[in-house]
């Protein structure tokens, strides 16, 4: 790999962690038990480790988990998912479903404390 990739990996990253959380790999599959209609949040990576958290509906409340994963069904106006969260700093995202375009997670570089969720239209 030459200097200008690596150079370019390594600001990639830094704004990464700055930001607190990346959006999960579009090419992602469904974690294990997160079911068409839900949003769900994962104690590890990239839906990886521990179910924590598992709705149909908007949630609010504190939750700790490294990634979230929104299996939401295609339904006009309510199929996006708006995340809002706690951790290096707050954070809220908008969070397409799975397999619509765009991302359908959030992969956090710490644990973070999601606080809300609300099902939207489009982000």
């Amino acid at each position: 790999m030459n200097k200008r990739a690596l150079g370019s990996l390594a600001a990639a990253a830094a704004i990464t962690g700055l930001l607190g959380a990346a959006p999960t790999a579009s090419a992602a599959e469904v974690p294990p038990g997160c079911d068409k209609g839900y949003f769900c949040v994962y104690s590890g990576d990239y839906g990886t480790g521990q179910l924590v958290l598992k709705s149909d509906g908007n949630w609010s409340g504190s939750v700790t988990g490294r990634s979230i994963f929104n299996n939401g069904a295609p339904f006009p106006g309510l199929d996006h998912i708006q995340v809002e969260w706690k951790g290096i700093g707050p954070g809220t995202e908008c969070v397409h479903y799975y397999p619509g375009p765009g991302d359908y997670g959030i992969n956090f570089n710490h644990n973070a404390v999601i606080t809300k969720v609300t099902w939207r239209g489009e982000c």
